[in-house]
């Protein structure tokens, strides 16, 4: 399956290629937690599409017989960034192999603030994939393939493969969703009930520091897990029936499913070996407030958590209003310097 994305024929090199592109980043509500092989996931994840966090990347590449590169963050030459992107590029070299006639200069940005907690991997690797199969197309004269690009996010961060295109996206093989792959993400927002067109999410900032745990330390915690077989088995399950509710405009099961895969997702921290408790007291009290809330006035929000602290709120537009105001009231409190972003679901990268 990966030859497909092997680009057999040298195109004809040019002296100089430029691209600049902007990808979002995304939340998934089934977790993928665990992988093998290079980037697989052991389980397929489904995820809502960010739209204003945001990496914003261009890229230039000079023909030069000295292949490297120079990266700027904000302007600001970053040297240590090198190693990662040197490391990502020999990953891609297979695919990808003009890339090495090609000294690179890549200048990036976040729309969002470098501290503010939220994983940028899978934005900025979006982007620079993007930014990459943009270059290969025009030495090429095909299409940009955005396949291709989800396939060479993935090779970079693996939930870098879901911010590609469109509002929900399916990355891993699962048998109740035609074109499913490990290798790239799938666009399955074509039957995504109206409910769920405009749904906002609201990450509240509990930690904005460094990850405890890395996402690829906390991956390789799974190999061997006590429970990693039986939690394999329920995401399949759970992306089969959050879709149904995604699509059938069920809001009560996608609330059930969100917030139980969360929750998962942590226990699965607190009993690998080593183990690790990542959400903080404020965490919990979020989680309580919401969940007292929704108890008394039915406005369907619900949480969501990546492997931290903060608390991703989900909620449709329509409510948008008594969200804020609860989040003013009681839960703005609970966030490192009452630090909060609003964002709602977009459609992936594109060019700028």
């Amino acid at each position: 399956m990966e030859e497909q994305f092997q680009l057999i024929a040298t195109p004809q090199l040019k002296s100089q290629l430029s691209a600049s592109w902007q990808a979002p980043s995304n939340i998934a509500l089934v977790k993928y937690w665990g992988k093998h092989g290079m980037q697989l996931p052991a389980n397929p994840s489904i995820s809502f599409t960010l739209n204003d966090c945001r990496t914003i990347t261009t890229m230039t590449a000079t023909q030069s017989e000295k292949h490297g590169f120079e990266v700027l963050l904000d302007g600001t030459l970053k040297p240590s960034f090198a190693p990662k992107i040197e490391a990502y590029f020999k990953r891609i070299e297979a695919y990808s192999p003009w890339i090495k006639n090609y000294h690179f200069k890549i200048e990036t940005s976040n729309t969002f603030p470098h501290s503010s907690g939220i994983a940028s991997s899978a934005s900025s690797m979006a982007a620079m994939s993007s930014c990459i199969v943009a270059m290969e197309s025009d030495l090429t004269d095909n299409a940009i393939d955005k396949k291709k690009a989800s396939f060479l996010a993935r090779l970079g961060s693996g939930s870098a493969c879901r911010s590609l295109e469109g509002k929900l996206v399916v990355w891993g093989n699962h048998e109740d969703t035609a074109g499913s792959s490990d290798l790239y993400g799938i666009d399955v927002s074509e039957k995504l009930h109206p409910i769920f067109q405009d749904f906002q999410d609201t990450i509240l900032l509990v930690d904005k520091g460094e990850k405890t745990v890395s996402s690829t330390v906390g991956h390789e915690l799974m190999n061997g897990h006590a429970f990693a077989k039986a939690r394999f088995q329920q995401a399949h399950s759970n992306l089969s029936k959050i879709k149904e509710y995604l699509f059938n405009g069920d809001l009560e099961g996608f609330i059930k499913i969100t917030e139980s895969e969360a929750l998962t997702l942590h226990s699965m921290m607190m009993t690998s070996h080593p183990y690790f408790i990542l959400m903080k007291p404020n965490t919990l009290s979020i989680i309580e407030e919401i969940w007292k809330f929704r108890s008394r006035t039915n406005t369907p929000v619900c949480f969501t958590l990546d492997a931290g602290a903060n608390v991703h709120m989900l909620y449709p537009a329509a409510h948008k209003q008594a969200v804020e105001e609860l989040i003013k009231s009681k839960l703005a409190q609970y966030c490192q310097n009452e630090h909060y972003i609003c964002d709602h679901i977009g459609n992936g990268a594109s060019a700028v």
